[in-house]
């Protein structure tokens, strides 16, 4: 596949997830018929087809409607053909519907206007109000920036300027992050950025998710438990902040721990030990034995909805509780890990609070042993209790939650 084609493939999929509910209440209009009544294949030749109308400039109309009539020809769904077409021709000889007007309530007008469940948009608004609840819903339907960080193999071969400057000298513009130290944005020319990929001297990795493995700052010599760590981002950068650190990297499946392996060795990483276990369970490790813990808990993924926006239609409310429960029996786990003196990170990518701020004050309640301490961080990140928030539409990073702990006794 051409790399112009791959691209454009890559927008029509994370453009129709993230303008799915908008593009259905839309078609529901000029099919005069509800979306859901429709096979499958029709739906998605329909979307796709609209989404190119509205969202994409570069694509001529009768381009867009003749596509979508091919993909539910060759569904060998030829009773639809017609119906296909007479839609999306009503769709150009109305360029200007928009189905979030015709609703009354300003929170189902939200919900279709930046296409998001209309339970998750009045859990925002109830825990952040409605102007911060717009703003992250429109920021979640953006493209997030390119951001990435260089690898152990890397500094192990002291390529760190030449790669910088490969991507320079391309055309490529380079920005250091504003949040997170030895990070960058880069935008323009792409192909250097697959090349250095590949070779694992680069790995792409969101700023916020990197400034959790800082923050958890590693130091030489000590030893290192990422207790849920597939598929590896945060402890192949551990290791790369601290190569004589021991690292264990623990996680419930076992293909992921071997995409994990695979991971490792691409970035030069081979000396992280991988051990599977249910950290929900127990830990199979002796009390104490670990100078720094980084619990990145399995989460509703609600601040990474720019990359992975068919979360907002995966997830249901009843997850949100259920995730929060296995969030503090890791935790529960974990804390034994801890040397007296030692570091205990919690983070997330979620927005809730129930997965974050109602944690670490349940965390706290039980474990008297550990303290909370504020981080250092670059300004507009910390909470009032010290811990960390990150936010698409602030930093324009993914939605993070961190917050840390020491172990006095």
């Amino acid at each position: 596949m051409r790399d112009d084609d791959r691209a454009l493939c890559h927008e029509l999929v994370l453009g129709v997830l993230r303008r799915q509910l908008w593009l259905d209440y839309a078609l529901a209009h000029f099919a005069n018929r509800r979306i859901e009544t429709l096979d499958l294949e029709v739906k998605l030749a329909l979307r796709l087809g609209l989404y190119q109308l509205r969202f994409l400039s570069r694509i001529p109309p009768s381009a867009a409607v003749d596509e979508s009539v091919k993909l539910v020809r060759e569904a060998r769904l030829k009773s639809a053909v017609s119906f296909v077409n007479a839609v999306l021709r009503r769709a150009t000889r109305e360029p200007d519907y928009d189905p979030a007007t015709r609703a009354a309530d300003p929170l189902e007008k939200l919900a279709i206007e930046t296409s998001h469940p209309r339970w998750l948009i009045d859990r925002w608004v109830n825990s952040f109000g409605f102007e911060e609840t717009t703003a992250l819903a429109r920021a979640n339907n953006e493209t997030a920036p390119s951001a990435f960080r260089l690898t152990a193999k890397t500094t192990r071969e002291n390529k760190q300027q030449r790669v910088i400057q490969e991507l320079e000298t391309s055309g490529a513009r380079v920005e250091p992050s504003k949040i997170t130290l030895d990070s960058w944005r880069v935008t323009g020319n792409s192909k250097p950025l697959q090349k250095l990929s590949h070779s694992g001297l680069i790995y792409f990795q969101d700023e916020a998710s990197q400034l959790v493995a800082h923050l958890l700052a590693p130091q030489p010599n000590e030893r290192v438990l990422d207790v849920c760590a597939a598929p590896g981002s945060k402890s192949t950068l551990l290791r790369s902040l601290a190569p004589s650190a021991m690292i264990v990297a623990g996680d419930l499946h076992e293909h992921r721990l071997r995409t994990l392996r695979d991971l490792t060795i691409v970035q030069g990483c081979e000396s992280i030990h991988l051990l599977a276990y249910d950290g929900t369970r127990g830990l199979p490790f002796a009390d104490a034995s670990f100078d720094r813990v980084l619990v990145d808990a399995p989460c509703s993924g609600t601040g990474t909805l720019r990359h992975n926006p068919e979360i907002r239609w995966r997830i249901k409310p009843d997850d949100i509780a259920r995730l929060s429960s296995i969030q503090q029996q890791i935790l529960a786990h974990a804390v034994f890990m801890v040397r007296v003196g030692g570091l205990l990170v919690y983070s997330t990518c979620s927005v809730e609070r129930d997965e974050n701020e109602i944690v670490i004050k349940d965390f706290l309640k039980s474990h008297s042993a550990f303290d909370q301490v504020p981080m250092d961080a670059a300004a507009g990140l910390l909470l009032e209790n010290g811990a960390i928030r990150t936010w698409p539409h602030r930093q324009d990073v993914d939605g993070f939650f961190i917050a840390a702990f020491r172990r006095k006794v």
